[in-house]
């Protein structure tokens, strides 16, 4: 078997490895960009980068007050994605990693990048409402970034569904997964209020959504449900929208849904999926003479 070039081994990673390591692979990317920036700003302006530094929080950082969100609104998302230091974003994505193929063994790879988009989504959210809302918070600038909110979204979703199940930590001690994440929940809530330069309410918001997740779970009420309805329903619209073409002539309008050729092919696969099931002599005279003339044009 011929060894894939490191080139080809990307793109065959990137295409069958899993939406895990598509993630890793989008975080990577923006890591790399960032530091980037941050290299061209202190090699080339005359402040060391300071401009350039400021630049690359307006974009990749969630302004974890409702004001700064106000300016800002994007940061919610590309913040997600984002770290700054190599350690910080070492330990997400291996966290990622292995929490992902934890999930991956009961849910599907769909849900896994819904719930780590939502769950980060949700984990900004808390951030920016506690800052806005409790007293001794108000007024403080906060940024927030990193995968962690979506991570612990990912774990608390398979930990609260299968709180029994056992994982070894280290690769050596045995853990039940809910004694796991209980650990990080109280961790969590004890850090409140600490200077400690991690977003705690943002990891509390993921929290709250990797267990939020999990209610409900076979009903078409569950949160990741509805949001994967909604993004089929706009998806349908969307397609339907640029499908549609409208003819004007004298006095009235005629709808165009599908171009000649596509309705040309729904007849050829339907013929194909009758001979499948029925055999080719079940065949209208219409239906052979169509599926003859087709194989000639092909």
């Amino acid at each position: 078997m011929q060894q894939r070039t490191f080139t080809e081994e990307i793109k065959y990673q990137w295409n069958y490895g899993g939406p895990h390591i598509r993630l890793i692979g989008i975080n990577l990317a923006v890591f790399i960009f960032i530091g980037t920036l941050l290299v061209i700003g202190r090699l080339f302006f005359a402040d060391s980068g300071v401009r350039m530094l400021k630049f690359v929080q307006d974009i990749f950082t969630l302004h974890g007050n409702f004001s700064g969100f106000l300016w800002r609104p994007w940061g919610i998302v590309t913040s997600i994605f984002a770290h700054f230091s190599f350690f910080h974003f070492l330990f997400n994505m291996i966290f990622l990693y292995f929490a992902s193929l934890l999930f991956l063994r009961y849910f599907s790879e769909r849900r896994l990048m819904y719930t780590y988009i939502m769950g980060g989504l949700l984990g900004g959210i808390f951030q920016i409402v506690a800052y806005s809302i409790i007293p001794n918070l108000q007024g403080q600038q906060t940024y927030v970034v990193g995968a962690s909110g979506s991570v612990m979204a990912i774990f608390m979703a398979v930990a609260f569904y299968r709180p029994n199940e056992s994982i070894r930590l280290f690769g050596i001690l045995p853990v039940k997964m809910i004694w796991l994440a209980l650990a990080f929940i109280i961790i969590d809530l004890l850090r409140l209020g600490t200077n400690d330069n991690i977003a705690h309410f943002a990891h509390l918001g993921g929290i709250a959504f990797g267990i939020w997740s999990i209610q409900n779970l076979h009903s078409s009420n569950n949160i990741v449900s509805r949001a994967e309805r909604f993004i089929d329903n706009w998806k349908s619209n969307n397609a339907a929208k640029k499908n549609l073409k409208v003819k004007k002539g004298g006095n009235q309008s005629h709808y165009q849904t599908k171009s000649k050729s596509s309705v040309e092919q729904d007849e050829i696969d339907r013929i194909l999926d009758k001979i499948s099931k029925s055999g080719y002599d079940s065949l209208t005279k219409k239906e052979k003479e169509t599926l003859f003339n087709q194989s000639k044009n092909g």
